[in-house]
């Protein structure tokens, strides 16, 4: 194919996508595609020194939507270069050291700084133009295509980072920023039941560009600001203070900004952001560097469509598109079935995507993926877990059904539906859930028998008939070592491993029974305050409920749990061989007097000095009481990164929360 057509291939189909993506906010493929066919056209331009009139690489931005009044910005929105690895970057740097070089060459009166550089982190949102004039928002609108965008102050306003008056009363000013959605709002709305949103980008682009400022309202939008575009009264002479100002008049500036005066500092912060960048609640596709002093700027100036003292660093994309190959289904060890997804291989974020979750049957419902089969669907992968499957890419079913099993898939019995998830209730003779049961029972946050594995759970089930936690302790050396892969050392150190573990205290084995809707807070709620096994099993919903981290549904779940025959007779067996499950003897020595004493505290997101376990202890040592859930019961929420929707439950009950980790550490020290 000769290089005139490949390029018009290019341009149509660039332009296509760009329309869905800026126009519509329905992008059909990924990012990290697009910059894919966006190269090979800029390589083709290279090499033919031809540019046809509606490539996309000789305009900035995209068409306006009909609906929205247009805004001419007071000054340009540029676009930035890319740079996609770090060879790129070292080039970028090596051209501003040369334009600096050669203008001090020229002008040795008045020569520029050494450069020293800003890193910002690269927000995957909408951009946002917002005019102030005397100190009031009089306007906002989105970038368009750099020169003329779409006026949307009514759909700014709703987001309430975003300042309607300004302590700066000189005349007029323009100050950009992005609109976005945090993770852990899509979160929450896509679990309310309400219209299911694919992606935390898609959702602040559409409800920003929503002629229905209602609509708007109910996203639960933010913003960070970084630039002040234009002002008729006001100067910097650097980056720092521009941020200083933004500061100062309410903006919301992300706290993630770096100043470095080598370039090899710079390219450090950029690793650092990239580790980093699972663990924040909001997107982010790369970071930003800019030279800081603004004398630099205005001699650098720019080209015909990027500003050459800023540059931005591309990350490698967590988010693709890929094909929906099959589903399977898969049954945990609570009888829960699990739809898996067999997607047709991807690279997405440095590894080859084969499996993606789907959750449940309400989840495929509720991102209209029943007719799917066949069809391209989004995915993402964040914080090396198993990837997601976001959504369709088109609205059409335009692919085979996906059908919902009506018998178990490893035991054939009926599926019972629940809420969103289908159920095996064969609870004694379905292999999945048995195996499941005992190799939960054996795992370190439990009764931590050692060298126990699923794959030893399932040889126990299929070889010795063990069918439940109790037959763990009558197994004997005689079976064990007739098993293939079992010697005389294997045997021995199993059975000393099981022996072991009747030591287990009564936290560790109420965890172990797996018991519905609890997790580790809850059974050392219970076995802090009933202090033995008798008491917990004899409980009624009334008494544990008024736990904190109890509410009504665990409650019942406990009580539940603890009637059923089959669970009674098993903790029987247990005990009667050898099982302790006790309280410690002796209560922890805690502290009456401290900042903390007497008030219950949930721990959430990632913390980086300590571990959760390790705060947690510190504070119960300090008289704290920690639990797994934000109630009205809780006095105070320690957030760490990406907190998610216990900190969004915090905030909405209005209770004390510390978000900042020194903050903890020096509490912890002076308490």
């Amino acid at each position: 194919m000769d290089p005139m057509h490949s390029m018009e291939q290019l341009v149509e189909e660039l332009n296509k996508y760009n329309y869905h993506y800026y126009t519509l906010d329905e992008p059909l493929v990924s990012d990290k595609e697009y910059d894919v066919l966006y190269d090979k056209l800029t390589a083709l331009e290279v090499e033919t020194g031809l540019v046809l009139p509606d490539s996309p690489t000789q305009r900035v931005g995209g068409e306006l939507l009909k609906g929205f009044k247009p805004h001419r910005h007071l000054t340009p929105l540029w676009s930035l270069d890319k740079a996609q690895n770090e060879e790129h970057l070292q080039s970028w740097n090596n051209r501003v050291l040369k334009l600096v070089q050669d203008y001090n060459s020229k002008n040795p009166d008045a020569p520029l700084p050494a450069p020293a550089y800003v890193v910002e982190l690269k927000f995957d949102g909408l951009t946002l133009n917002l005019t102030y004039t005397d100190g009031k928002l009089v306007q906002a609108s989105t970038r368009g295509n750099g020169v003329v965008g779409e006026g949307i102050l009514a759909q700014v306003k709703t987001i309430k980072s975003v300042p309607l008056t300004i302590p700066f009363k000189e005349g007029t000013i323009e100050v950009q920023g992005e609109g976005i959605m945090n993770l852990s709002v899509l979160a929450a709305h896509n679990e309310s039941g309400a219209d299911p949103l694919k992606n935390a980008r898609n959702a602040a682009a559409g409800a920003l560009r929503n002629l229905n400022p209602k609509v708007t309202a109910g996203r639960k939008l933010s913003a960070f600001f970084y630039n002040v575009g234009y002002g008729e009264e006001i100067q910097f002479d650097n980056h720092q203070e521009m941020m200083a100002f933004l500061k100062s008049n309410f903006f919301k500036v992300n706290p993630f900004i770096a100043y470095f005066d080598s370039f090899d500092q710079v390219m450090s912060q950029l690793h650092e952001i990239q580790e980093k960048r699972a663990s924040l609640d909001y997107l982010i596709d790369g970071a930003v560097v800019k030279i800081t002093d603004m004398r630099t700027r205005e001699v650098l100036g720019y080209t015909d469509k990027f500003p050459r003292w800023a540059v931005a660093f591309k990350f490698e994309a967590e988010e693709t598109t890929t094909v929906l190959q099959s589903v399977i289904w898969n049954v945990g060890r609570t009888g829960k079935i699990t739809p898996l997804a067999r997607v047709e291989p991807v690279e997405l974020a440095g590894v080859t995507v084969q499996n993606c979750t789907l959750n449940n049957v309400g989840d495929i419902e509720r991102k209209n993926l029943k007719f799917a089969i066949g069809s391209r669907v989004f995915i993402r992968r964040s914080n090396d877990v198993i990837p997601e499957i976001l959504g369709k890419v088109t609205e059409d079913n335009d692919g085979a059904e996906i059908i919902y099993p009506e018998h178990c898939p490893a035991c054939g019995f009926p599926l019972e539906q629940r809420g969103a998830h289908l159920f095996c209730n064969n609870r004694l003779d379905c292999k999945p859930q048995t195996v499941g049961r005992i190799t939960h029972f054996a795992s370190r946050d439990a009764m931590d028998i050692e060298t126990f594995s699923d794959k030893t759970a399932e040889q126990l089930y299929d070889e010795l008939a063990v069918r439940e936690p109790a037959d763990l302790y009558e197994l004997d050396y005689d079976g064990l070592v007739k098993l293939e892969r079992f010697g005389e050392k294997k045997a021995n150190n199993l059975l000393a491993a099981i022996e072991e573990s009747k030591g287990r205290d009564l936290a560790a084995f109420l965890f172990a029974l797996g018991i519905p809707n609890t997790g580790k807070s809850t059974t050392k709620v219970l076995a802090d305050h009933f202090g033995n096994l008798d008491g917990i099993m004899n409980a009624t919903a009334e008494e544990l409920t008024a736990l904190p981290d109890i509410g009504g549904i665990v409650a019942e779940s406990i009580v539940t749990f603890f009637a059923d025959p089959f669970i009674q007779a098993g903790i029987v067996r247990m005990r009667t061989l050898g099982v302790e499950a006790k309280a410690p003897d002796k209560p922890l020595q805690v502290a009456t007097d401290s900042y903390f004493s007497g008030k219950t505290v949930v721990l959430t997101g990632t913390l980086h000095q300590l571990t959760r376990e390790e705060a947690a202890e510190r504070l119960e040592a300090l008289g704290a009481k920690v639990t797994g859930s934000v109630s009205k019961k809780t006095d105070l929420v320690i957030a760490g990164e990406k907190a998610g929707s216990k900190l969004t439950k915090a905030r909405e009950l209005g209770i004390q929360v510390i978000e900042d980790e020194n903050e903890l550490i020096r509490l912890l020290q002076n308490s």
